[in-house]
């Protein structure tokens, strides 16, 4: 899991950039008006403008994806960038406060809520963490690196951490001290 893998972003097709966007949906049980979808939905067409390889259709369409993103940014408080390798069901659940860095992966069915900051521990270091599958990470937590957090981690809320974290293990505190679950 150490090494940054490709994930579920699709390959550029228009039909894949359909299909996720309706998963997306599912996984906001249908809500068109969460904020988080709509930092779904500009991811995707960030996403997708990558597929285009004649520069004079990709460059308007980065020119809007970049439009788009900073007017997410402001009206949802959502700083998700396109280059973040996401899983399946992956959902931020409330808006606001978040910070993602362009260097973090996500695996299936993360989860994130408001106040959290993933990012780089150092300006001079370029890597930030990598999640596994099944991770929920609590409100306001900071989450700061080139660490791994493991399969099934539950991160409390306010936690900081700064180390990588097995899988199965609950991270509280700041610093953030690692919980084995039962």
């Amino acid at each position: 899991m150490a090494a940054r893998r490709q994930q579920y972003h699709g390959d550029g097709r228009m039909i894949e950039v359909f299909s996720n966007i309706r998963h997306d949906l599912s996984v906001y049980k249908g809500d068109w008006g969460s904020q988080g979808f709509w930092a779904m939905l500009v991811y995707r067409f960030g996403r997708w403008r990558y597929g285009f390889k004649i520069a004079l259709i990709r460059k308007p369409l980065s020119l809007l994806y970049k439009l788009l993103y900073k007017m997410v940014q402001i009206v949802t408080g959502i700083e998700f960038p396109c280059e973040v390798p996401i899983g399946r069901n992956f959902r931020i659940d409330h808006f606001g406060g978040i910070i993602i860095s362009g260097f973090a992966s996500f695996g299936d069915n993360c989860i994130i809520r408001n106040g959290v900051t993933i990012g780089l521990k150092n300006i001079d270091e370029k890597s930030a963490p990598v999640f596994g599958n099944n991770v929920n990470i609590g409100a306001g937590a900071k989450i700061l690196g080139d660490i791994t957090i493991g399969d099934n981690v539950d991160i409390g809320a306010n936690a900081v951490v700064l180390k990588d974290v097995p899988a199965g293990s609950l991270a509280v505190g700041i610093p953030a001290r690692i919980i084995r679950k039962k």
